[in-house]
């Protein structure tokens, strides 16, 4: 391959995992090249349920450095893409059937203030009575108690622009639609092949990493030598727009039906409602929402607000990557995780899992664990400090 273009970092995938791993290493003066198969946050980085937050729910598990590291990467954005995430008030109503008592709910939100460090967004206070009946017609019977708090909301597919639009002006490169076809470490390079404008095209790369969400396995094939296999699951989260908007922010809600989270939030003048949990085994173009995953939407919807009127505008559905288990995927880890190989001095980083809020924070874990591989260079910027805007 000589006389092809060398890169230190190939990036495979336009998500926002692949885009923050871009800035990142364009920012730390690293070249960069970024291969997106059809656009930007095209897969499950446009089809979230929008929310920059901690991880309330995660607490329960224990997994109190997520919800640390997400609550203070929810503060970074908040000051550096404040047009594009905003706090907003959630509430939390609280039943005679709930679940969790208002004492435990209100113990869960004092630890979730303490780890935001008490700052902007820590605070949370119960919703008077006398205000109950200006919550967008949440039902009112048996209700005890309604908590609110606050989170931070984002356009999931701007953000990601916004981080891609950064990278490209530290020097990153896209190319988009490209279709990457193989690549074969060889030494201390990776010898990358891709199809771009119906074009066979080449370079090479000190460090390549597979960004491909859930096609991350179809693009760990197409790599010799095949890294080790680590065993995940992809899990289908459905959503649907409502018309009408919540006017008084978003809504936790516990689903009657086996009580988990579902969230009800302004969105685009609409209600976005959301989300499940289903296993997948197809192929991730072809991912949508099935009839039983609206109607279990819809039935938690009419059970906080029965007498909301529901037309269902639009249904969209995205996939995570979550670790192989016999759990729930409710209650199973959302900590990222990298496969790499050879783990001294990695060649080729694979990302599985990871969260829209800490997408930063894993770019700058990926940079650390490569850098062993990757010439010095010298720091076009600082990521701390550059806003992120829509181009």
């Amino acid at each position: 391959m000589s006389g092809t273009r060398h890169y230190d970092l190939v990036i495979v995938g336009g998500g926002i995992q692949g885009v923050a791993v871009a800035q990142a290493a364009a920012a730390a003066g690293y070249d960069v090249l970024v291969l997106e198969q059809t656009a930007l946050a095209a897969g499950t980085s446009s089809r979230s349920s929008k929310l920059i937050h901690g991880g309330l729910r995660y607490l329960e598990s224990g997994q109190l450095g997520l919800v640390r590291e997400s609550l203070r990467e929810r503060a970074e954005l908040l000051r550096l893409a404040p047009a594009l995430v905003t706090l907003q008030p959630f509430h939390i109503p609280v039943y005679h059937n709930t679940s969790r008592s208002p004492l435990t709910l209100r113990i869960g939100l004092s630890l979730y203030a303490l780890l935001a460090g008490l700052g902007e967004g820590a605070r949370f206070r119960s919703i008077p009575r006398r205000e109950w009946e200006k919550l967008d017609g949440l039902s009112t019977r048996g209700l005890k108690q309604v908590l609110q708090y606050w989170d931070a909301q984002t356009d999931d597919q701007a953000l990601t622009e916004a981080i891609m639009h950064s990278a490209r002006q530290l020097g990153a490169e896209l190319l988009c639609p490209t279709m990457f076809t193989q690549a074969t470490v060889v030494g201390n390079l990776c010898e990358i092949e891709f199809r771009h404008a119906e074009q066979m095209l080449a370079c090479t790369a000190s460090v390549l990493i597979n960004a491909a969400g859930p096609w991350i396995d179809q693009v760990a094939q197409r790599i010799t030598p095949c890294l080790p296999r680590y065993p995940v699951e992809l899990v289908q989260g459905s959503h649907l727009v409502l018309a009408g908007q919540l006017a008084q922010g978003c809504y936790y809600l516990e689903a009657p039906q086996d009580r988990r989270a579902v969230f009800a939030l302004p969105w685009q003048g609409h209600t976005l409602l959301g989300t499940t949990e289903t296993m997948f085994n197809d192929d991730p173009a072809t991912a949508h929402p099935l009839e039983d995953e609206e109607k279990y939407l819809l039935a938690c919807f009419q059970h906080y607000f029965p007498d909301r009127p529901i037309r269902v505008q639009e249904r969209f559905a995205g996939l995570r990557v979550l670790p192989k288990s016999s759990t729930r995927a409710f209650n199973r880890s959302r900590e990222i995780h990298l496969q790499c190989d050879p783990p001294q001095q990695p060649r080729v980083v694979g990302i599985y899992g990871g969260k829209l809020t800490v997408c930063r924070a894993t770019a700058r874990k990926v940079l650390r664990l490569v850098r062993p591989s990757l010439p010095d260079r010298q720091p076009r910027g600082d990521v701390s400090q550059l806003q992120l805007e829509r181009p």
